[in-house]
């Protein structure tokens, strides 16, 4: 476990300063991403068989939890007019904070391969920038492979923190979706 653990650092260190910004950008991904996951299972909108909270309607005194508050809600409306207003507010307050999450999300994973590509970049200049200056002896090719190495790292780690994100992004728009339609 502890050679992996210094292999796994020595990656980390290979690959330049982008993984810094590789690894904040990941951090804060799946960070707002776990936020998202929790707070929709937190809507309970799943565990409330639809049979039960349309009885809730005629039953009111049968309401509970967060389903029974919104039903609540929404059917102590005076008419119609005031009911459809309630829906709406309903509908945006609920939505809201959920839309705006998982927008920051979908830039935080189209971030992560630009993040690669800039460290692609970086370690190419330094590739390029070791055969202008070398005689061609151990050290110049050490620097090219140094280069080299920190592009490819850089590269592949903005992609294996994209593609993730990605899917886990999709997976929650998808929960969201199924959340407004219960709406």
């Amino acid at each position: 476990m502890d050679r992996l653990l210094q292999q796994a650092l020595e990656i980390w260190r290979s690959g330049g300063w982008a993984m810094f910004a590789l690894a904040a950008d990941s951090l804060i991904m799946f960070a707002v991403g776990a936020s998202v996951w929790m707070k929709l299972r937190s809507k309970g909108h799943r565990s409330v068989p639809e049979k039960v909270w349309r009885r809730w309607i005629a039953h009111p005194e049968e309401r509970r939890g967060p389903i029974g508050r919104r039903n609540e809600f929404v059917t102590s409306a005076r008419d119609l007019e005031e009911m459809n207003v309630r829906f709406a507010e309903l509908h945006a307050t609920e939505l809201a904070p959920f839309n705006r999450d998982l927008r920051f999300m979908k830039r935080a994973v189209g971030i992560a391969p630009l993040l690669g590509l800039l460290g692609t970049v970086t370690g190419m200049l330094g590739t390029f920038q070791a055969l202008a200056m070398g005689s061609g002896g151990q050290k110049t090719m050490d620097m090219v492979a140094g280069g080299i190495s920190e592009a490819l790292i850089t590269t592949e780690t903005g992609l294996m923190i994209a593609l993730p994100g990605l899917f886990f992004q999709y997976h929650l728009s998808r929960n969201r979706d199924r959340y407004e339609a219960f709406l």
